[in-house]
């Protein structure tokens, strides 16, 4: 297999979230597998812009709130990025929110709050994007599950019920779009060092009974997820549809 497979360049990627954290970490890993970049957001992303431009690319930044947009602001949005580059051949939908509180005190707003972002804003984005897909015969869409789309979690029945639902609407999405060059596939993060896990390294007890059971012994960081995303958004993926690939330092195996 020739590991040019594995380069993008000439390929356009939108990536949700990549203002800090794992989305910035996925937009720079497809940036220095040669990709330009579309940065969908709420807030510039003056740093990752320039992180990618470090890498001879160009970055974009669309603004865009996937709390509030609805279906008209996200298609908006990604008309926009076609305005832009012409093309769009890879989706990483990568932003997500997570509201902690016991179940039974999880207030209506929270729930709609997680579910409008988190799943959602994704499927729009997928629709959005795999028509346009779908009409140039394939593209690359990368969601981003969770080791919550596995288990239910502690405190957080939104996010588990949101990261479940995006596992399946990859594989729903698989079967009808496989056929027609379009690959929809997954990554599940493990416990990264990232804000949404700000609160549980805070916790000592929580911090030492999680690390305890990763295998690796550490919490995982953005640079761990550049290897799958792009397997995921090259050529060497092309029969690959409809699959997770836990990046998680041995937790699932555990």
């Amino acid at each position: 297999m020739p590991f040019d497979d594995f380069r993008l360049d000439g390929r356009v990627a939108l990536v949700t979230g990549a203002n800090r954290g794992l989305g910035q970490g996925l937009a720079l890993a497809l940036a220095a597998a040669g990709a330009d970049v579309v940065l969908l957001g709420r807030s510039d992303p003056a740093e990752t812009t320039a992180r990618v431009q470090t890498f001879g690319r160009r970055a974009v930044h669309v603004p865009c709130d996937l709390a509030t947009a609805g279906p008209d602001g996200i298609d908006a949005a990604v008309a926009a990025a076609m305005d832009v580059f012409g093309h769009l051949d890879i989706l990483v939908n990568n932003a997500g929110v997570i509201h902690r509180a016991p179940a039974a005190d999880v207030t209506d707003d929270d729930w709609h709050d997680v579910l409008t972002v988190n799943l959602d804003a994704v499927f729009r984005l997928c629709r959005a994007v795999g028509r346009h897909m779908l009409a140039r015969g394939g593209g690359r869409i990368i969601n981003i599950a969770s080791m919550l789309s596995f288990q239910g979690g502690v405190r957080v029945p939104a996010y588990a019920a949101s990261k479940h639902a995006v596992l399946g609407l990859t594989r729903a999405l698989a079967n009808e779009w496989a056929g027609h060059g379009v690959n929809v596939n997954a990554i599940a993060p493990g416990y990264m060092a990232t804000d949404n896990t700000a609160a549980l390294r805070d916790d000592p007890h929580r911090a030492a009974a999680i690390l305890e059971r990763i295998p690796a012994g550490r919490w995982g960081d953005p640079e761990d997820l550049a290897g799958a995303i792009v397997f995921l958004a090259s050529d060497t993926a092309r029969y690959v549809h409809g699959t997770v690939i836990p990046v998680d330092g041995g937790w699932l195996g555990r």
